[in-house]
């Protein structure tokens, strides 16, 4: 691997270093996968070796999954990572306790085996780490891959889907070494450009139709993705599956963790070259990519020569073409019915905010609250639908992830997206002093102890704090209740070492409130009853998060606690 210049890259040449075959991920498909998560090496420069984190054969980065909607699938992932570590599905519709989120912890030897059924539609999504405080860092180092869903619509179109022949993967992401050229999860002077794991990459595409599964995976870097001359290609699909119809486009922008589908026309172009490249010199100031803000003094560099040029990503050679290659472009794809504003049922607002004397470096966080393991910010009722209205007060750019739902977007500033967003979404960027609004449906799974995460996608935000997590409950979710606010029922001591006490005051002779009390991973770890007042010892239970719910009057209601 060899370090792109930033003189190289802003004279666009990309030809002063010898370029490198794109690594295609390998893939594994069926209904079970296993997903070894271990520490490794890459030699990216001469000097230190540069620390990695691979999955199953691979150095760096993992096997693309390949699923089929309707499968019942089982997941296993193995840690051997040196630390506790987490595996997000992002994109995928499941369960919350098959989410992966930060409270699913995997602890360094053990091992994770979520199952759950494929009810996404065929889009391309992906899989990587949400530890808390260290999610920056593991995705960062590799812990990352594809994860593309097939199902029957899709198949029955005039499509690329050959992996690797015709269908690409790209994963792009960006970074920053340090001084021994290991990876710096907060460096935002990333002048390093990887595509699967290749630096000064180049790809053989055949003089035909060619599918590209574009994803953002940078920490932080916004792309403002085209191809030289201002050659038109189509986008078929972005996040959450294929739009009714491609549309004609130069530039498709994404943000930190979006993706998007596009078909590339390269018939009768055998044997000429042209590149992937950033048009980074047309983004707006404040997305973190285009170019540098002035910064007060004594703040964190954010001088990135990549920062507000164009420069090339990808060097792609037109080879001859496959047998039976497609030639066209389909005029239609599948249709999609989003949701309507009169359809709404509830409605939330997030302010998007840092200190007065920290709006262009954070650390950033929402609605006047970082991120607490042990608050829930929102109670959804199941099969609600909401509009989020989100405000960005920062002068920086945030890409707005949501687990377990696609939504539509409704509007930015008042005015409709463009068709580019127009399909389902999981993210979204809003830029400074921009007001959006988007709609979704909050169906299929009800929990009353495990909760869902909203986040900035700009790793680092993600790790300082700018999250939140929601909890979707039963139809009959406005009964539950926090006993923060409850003076009925007493658990003491929180956090807890040796033992814990349960008292309730308002207690019915007869009449004894049922517990349970499980772990993170929703194991029940005791089971009981209290009248008056219950001692559990906790002295041999794991330290972590405890979730007790208690059947209380008629009402079920639940509280966390921590054990240390």
């Amino acid at each position: 691997m060899k370090k792109i210049l930033s003189t190289i890259l802003i004279g666009l040449s990309g030809s002063a270093f010898a370029q490198h075959p794109l690594f295609i991920p390998d893939t594994l498909s069926g209904t079970n996968f296993n997903l070894t998560v271990h520490k490794d090496s890459v030699q990216v420069f001469a000097g230190p070796i540069t620390q990695t984190l691979g999955i199953n054969a691979n150095k760096y980065l993992g096997p693309t999954l390949i699923m089929r909607k309707g499968d019942s699938v089982s997941l296993n992932v193995i840690n051997h990572i040196g630390d506790t570590t987490t595996m997000h599905w992002h994109g995928l519709h499941v369960a919350p306790k098959n989410d992966g989120g930060p409270s699913s912890l995997i602890m360094d030897g053990g091992s994770w085996n979520p199952q759950f059924v494929i009810r996404n539609r065929a889009a391309t999504y992906w899989y990587h780490p949400h530890m808390m405080m260290k999610t920056a860092e593991q995705a960062m180092k590799g812990d990352a891959g594809l994860i593309i869903v097939r199902d029957e619509d899709e198949a029955a179109l005039a499509l690329p889907r050959k992996y690797g022949i015709d269908d690409f993967p790209i994963v792009v992401q960006s970074f920053e070494l340090d001084s021994n050229n290991q990876f710096m999860p907060k460096g935002m002077v990333d002048s390093i450009v990887f595509v699967n794991g290749t630096d000064t990459p180049s790809v053989n595409m055949p003089a035909q139709v060619v599918r590209m599964r574009l994803l953002n995976a940078s920490g932080e870097r916004t792309f403002n993705f085209g191809f030289t001359g201002n050659r038109s290609f189509y986008v078929i699909g972005n996040d959450g599956g294929l739009l009714p119809a491609p549309v004609s486009t130069t530039r498709i922008r994404l943000s930190p963790g979006e993706r998007a589908e596009v078909l590339l026309d390269l018939g009768g172009l055998t044997g000429t070259r042209l590149y992937l490249m950033s048009y980074a010199s047309e983004l707006s100031m404040g997305i973190q990519g285009g170019p540098t803000m002035p910064m007060p003094p004594g703040s964190p560099l954010m001088n990135s020569p990549l920062n507000g040029i164009d420069f090339n990503i990808l060097q792609i050679n037109v080879s001859v073409p496959t047998f039976s290659p497609i030639t066209s472009i389909p005029a239609a794809l599948i249709p999609d019915t989003p949701l309507l504003e009169s359809m709404a049922t509830g409605a939330h607002t997030i302010y998007m905010e840092a200190d007065s004397m920290n709006v262009m470096d954070g650390p950033f966080y929402f609605n006047h609250n970082r991120f607490d393991m042990m608050r829930i910010d929102y109670r959804i009722p199941l099969n609600s639908v909401e509009i989020w209205t989100l405000f960005d007060s920062t002068m920086v750019a945030h890409p707005f992830h949501m687990h377990d739902v696609h939504f539509y977007i409704l509007d930015r500033d008042g005015h409709a997206p463009s068709a580019l967003e127009r399909g389902r979404k999981d993210v979204l960027l809003i830029q400074p002093a921009e007001t959006v609004r988007f709609i979704a449906k909050f169906e299929d799974f009800a929990d009353t102890t495990t909760l869902y995460m909203y986040h900035c996608h700009i790793l680092m935000h993600e790790d300082d704090g700018m999250m939140g997590q929601f909890l979707v409950g039963p139809a009959y979710a406005e009964g539950y209740k926090a006993l923060a606010a409850d003076k009925n029922i007493m658990v003491f001591p929180n956090p807890a070492a040796n033992e814990l006490n349960i008292k309730v005051l308002d207690a019915t002779p007869g009449s004894p409130t049922k517990i349970r009390i499980s772990d993170v991973l929703g194991r029940v770890v005791y089971t009981g009853f209290v009248q008056d007042v219950l001692q559990i010892t906790t002295q041999s239970w794991p330290k972590g998060i405890y979730t007790i719910v208690f059947e209380h009057k008629g009402e079920t209601r639940f509280e966390n606690v921590v054990v240390n």
